[in-house]
């Protein structure tokens, strides 16, 4: 039961972010811009193959999902920051485009498709690092809750993983069809 509170607190954080997010680019349109194209330089534009941004998203994302897991190592509140930052970056992104006017359908079709398998399998990595740190900390022995905790965590970060296969899948043969990108 822990386990779902902990996932469902994550979630509701993440989409906290995307509130603050949104808030953020319509408040600062200009500054939320410059962010889109930052992030979009630091991203790299996508392939014309989708089977090279299949293997580029699921790498990026698996990589991010472990580094969510182990941020839960930093007393539990590393996935806490990540969650509201990474909504945050999607808020911003999503508000954004809706304030140059990009149709509201278009901003829905290019993330939904994808973001219902890819946004809780990162929540999943985030509930995978905070059970991880509960393990350590409620652990007699701290060596072993390490381990015990490693073992639960990797659990469910291989369950995060085969989530992100499928988003990733998704993102780089579906998503750009229905949106139209």
């Amino acid at each position: 039961m822990e386990l779902r509170k902990t996932f469902s607190m994550l979630l509701g954080t993440f989409l906290m972010g995307i509130v603050l997010g949104v808030a953020y680019a319509y408040v600062q349109p200009e500054k939320a811009g410059e962010y889109v194209l930052k992030l979009a330089e630091e991203l790299g534009g996508l392939s014309p193959n989708p089977f090279d941004n299949f293997v580029k998203i699921f790498t990026h994302n698996a990589g991010v999902a472990l580094l969510v897991l182990a941020s839960g190592l930093f007393f539990g509140i590393g996935p806490w920051l990540m969650m509201l930052f990474n909504g945050a970056v999607v808020g911003i992104v999503v508000g954004f485009f809706a304030k140059i006017g990009a149709p509201l359908s278009q901003i829905i079709l290019g993330i939904v498709p994808h973001g219902v398998v890819e946004i809780p399998a990162f929540v999943l990595a985030g509930t995978a690092g905070i059970v991880w740190y509960r393990n350590i900390r409620e652990a007699e022995k701290p060596a072993s809750g390490f381990k015990e905790g490693i073992k639960k965590a990797l659990k469910l970060y291989a369950v995060a993983v085969g989530m992100l296969l499928i988003a990733a899948f998704i993102e780089a043969y579906v998503t750009p069809k229905v949106a139209g990108l």
